[in-house]
């Protein structure tokens, strides 16, 4: 696979690999972590799930800038991942659940996430720079679209095990304390604590409550315990990220030499009679041609990372539950759904490698741009289904006055499956060759701020995805899913109209 690749590709993928393990091991789990933690109802944890998500992309060009200024690249990516580790720290300490100083206890859970997203915005779009001066050598130019996958398929590697291990150590806990896992009882706990539980959904909370091995008689008692348990276990998980983030430390230290210095190499290029070339008109419409892309891209992550949202919470809601035994644990949850998307990465990436390099073999070469355009096209069929999948599902109004949905009422695990593999046929045509797209376009001088400016696109798009909670909890589920599919189709058209242009910019 890293035949007539660059030496550093390796070293790059390995220590991506270990800091997107820690990374997703969070993502899997914040957004319930937020709502049971703190007992939202709304959409104040989706907020607070956007918000930390569109700043690890905005704080991105922050740390595009930094390492384009300072010229210390490398440097600047080791402090992201020691910044990362304090912050995951920071999440990993039990505090007790139902939360007593709410304002305190915010706060720290916040700024554990800004300093995550701070540390992130230092690390991931310069390590993206240093993969794409690796190809700027005429040698290995051929290879930077595949390079760029390669690099990618190992960021979904070390996510793909993340969910588990965060599900397995959540689920561990809970069993180590007597009880058994029920995806309902949390919020019904919150309720009963709050005192807005309904008659219906008392009666499933006693039935539930029993099941998973209650044995007091004040049902009080067992939702405060049952509920600090619960979240002890997904601090636990948090304290799992940290290790991840020194083995990507030390994988990075040790291929350090290995890597190119982006500064030396664009000081290089200002000399070189090609840079030249590139007058102020070439640089400008290069610049135009990536503000266009990062406008479009902005409806498709808006919809694509939902994977976090909304479609956790119909997972967890709506979906029936994977369970794998493993003895000492149960993988159950939710975020067990969540190992697909990166999973299904893994697994497709050498076929749609393939796939392209077929269509090459063919003469026919398919631009960067128009496969993009192509994924947002698959990604609109993915909510499609969805939407055709969801239909007769009762609101979440209905949903919670019921306790619950049982088994019966919820939809099969295939749907989501079926969705996630959709959804990551799209990713593929978009989100690697994007960057790729980025690393070949963007002027040698800008290329760390151009790599943030790709990213914090990505960011505008996840500050919106708050949005599709509050459609979810007050429209039928099936219409919240249309509304990502008018996203993706207007992004697809949007490229479409733009496509001789940025082809030719591009060349």
């Amino acid at each position: 696979m890293f035949k007539n690749h660059p030496k550093g590709l390796i070293g790059a993928a390995l220590a991506n690999m270990g800091e997107r393990f820690g990374f997703y091991i969070m993502m899997a789990i914040l957004l319930l972590f937020l709502n049971n933690k703190f007992g939202f109802s709304g959409s104040q944890g989706a907020i607070i799930y956007s918000v930390f998500y569109a700043l690890i992309y905005v704080l991105a060009l922050v740390g595009g800038l930094i390492a384009d200024k300072t010229k210390k690249y490398k440097t600047t990516i080791l402090t992201g991942l020691v910044l990362m580790s304090l912050g995951y720290l920071l999440l990993s300490l039990p505090t007790e659940t139902p939360v007593q100083n709410m304002p305190l206890i915010l706060a720290i859970t916040c700024l554990g996430l800004l300093s995550i997203a701070f540390g992130n915005g230092l690390f991931k779009g310069n390590l993206q720079a240093v993969v794409g001066q690796l190809y700027d050598n005429k040698e290995y130019a051929e290879k930077r679209e595949a390079g760029f996958q390669i690099f990618y398929m190992f960021i979904n590697i070390g996510a793909m095990f993340a969910p588990l291990m965060a599900v397995g150590i959540r689920n561990w806990w809970v069993q180590s304390n007597g009880y058994k896992f029920d995806a309902d009882l949390p919020a019904l706990c919150n309720q009963w604590i709050k005192g807005t539980i309904t008659p219906d959904a008392s009666s499933r909370f006693t039935e539930l409550a029993t099941a998973a091995g209650n044995t007091a008689s004040d049902m009080t008692v067992f939702a405060n315990d049952y509920l600090n348990v619960f979240m002890t276990g997904y601090h636990y998980s948090f304290g799992i990220a940290i290790f991840a983030m020194l083995i990507s430390l030390v994988i990075f230290m040790t291929n350090r030499k290995k890597l190119p210095d982006p500064a030396a190499k664009s000081a290089s290029k200002q000399n070189s009679a090609a840079n030249v070339q590139m007058d102020a008109k070439e640089v400008k419409q290069r610049l135009y041609a990536l503000f266009a892309v990062y406008a479009v891209v902005i409806f498709f992550w808006f919809s694509f990372h939902q994977n976090g949202q909304t479609l956790t919470l119909f997972a967890n809601e709506y979906t029936q539950m994977l369970k794998f035994n493993l003895g000492f644990t149960t993988l159950e949850g939710a975020e067990v759904f969540q190992t697909f998307n990166p999973f299904f990465v893994v697994f497709l990436t050498p076929i749609i490698m393939g796939l392209f390099g077929w269509f090459r073999a063919k003469g026919i070469e398919i631009s960067t741009p128009k496969k993009i355009a192509i994924g947002m096209g698959i990604a609109a069929t993915a909510f499609t289904v969805m939407a055709i999948g969801s239909v007769g599902l009762p609101t979440a109004d209905e949903r919670i006055a019921m306790g619950g949905l049982s088994d019966a009422m919820r939809v099969t695990p295939w749907l989501l499956i079926g969705t996630y593999l959709i959804l990551t046929v799209a990713e593929l045509f978009i989100s690697p060759l994007g960057i790729a797209f980025v690393s070949k376009v963007a002027p040698p001088q800008y290329q760390g701020i151009m790599q943030g400016g790709w990213l914090s696109a990505t960011a505008l798009g996840n500050q919106l995805l708050f949005i599709g909670v509050i459609f979810y909890k007050s429209i039928p589920v099936w219409a919240t899913w249309c509304i990502f599919v008018t996203a993706c189709i207007i992004s697809m058209f949007t490229m479409l109209f733009m496509l001789k242009w940025l082809e030719r910019v591009a060349k």
